[in-house]
């Protein structure tokens, strides 16, 4: 019996209209906030970390989609207003989703745009109280975001880098 409804649900569904489709889905789906976030290797590897008022541990720029954004603009978007200078991602989005605060980051790689140099970067926003470039190997502690997508950016290098 629930098969057979299910199927005429399915069967209903499809009779609707995209927006009441789209409407019921968001109704009933869960909600998740969607940021992007953007980790920065100036040309000696070193890493761009800020530190934000209002968080205890180091991260990486970024920040929550306006509406209707893209995410890659998101991601330069807020380079640019936490410390002030323009770069071109680098190769393709990761994405790592966290179910319980219900949560998409969207992660890109970067490298700052032509003529912009490493001492340009500074903290440019009123949630940005520091700003500095970090060498692999001397990495402070993390947000806990911020690390999850490390790691999982890691294990893509791996995965494309099996001899290291």
């Amino acid at each position: 019996m629930l098969t057979r409804l299910h199927v005429l649900s399915l069967r209903l569904y499809r009779r609707l209209p995209t927006w009441a489709r789209r409407r019921l889905v968001r109704t009933i789906a869960p909600s998740f906030t969607v940021g992007a976030m953007c980790f920065i290797e100036d040309d000696d590897g070193r890493l761009l970390l800020v530190r934000q008022l209002y968080r205890n541990h180091w991260g990486v720029p970024g920040g929550l989609l306006e509406r209707g954004e893209h995410a890659a603009d998101a991601a330069r978007r807020e380079v640019l207003e936490e410390v002030g200078v323009a770069v071109d991602l680098v190769g393709e989005a990761g994405l790592v989703v966290d179910p319980e605060p219900q949560r998409v980051d969207v992660i890109y790689r970067a490298r700052l745009a032509a003529g912009v140099r490493a001492s340009d970067a500074g903290p440019r926003s009123p949630e940005i109280v520091d700003a500095r470039w970090f060498g692999p190997s001397e990495l402070p502690e993390l947000q806990f975001e911020t690390a999850e997508a490390l790691a999982y950016l890691q294990r893509l290098d791996g995965d494309r880098n099996p001899a290291h």
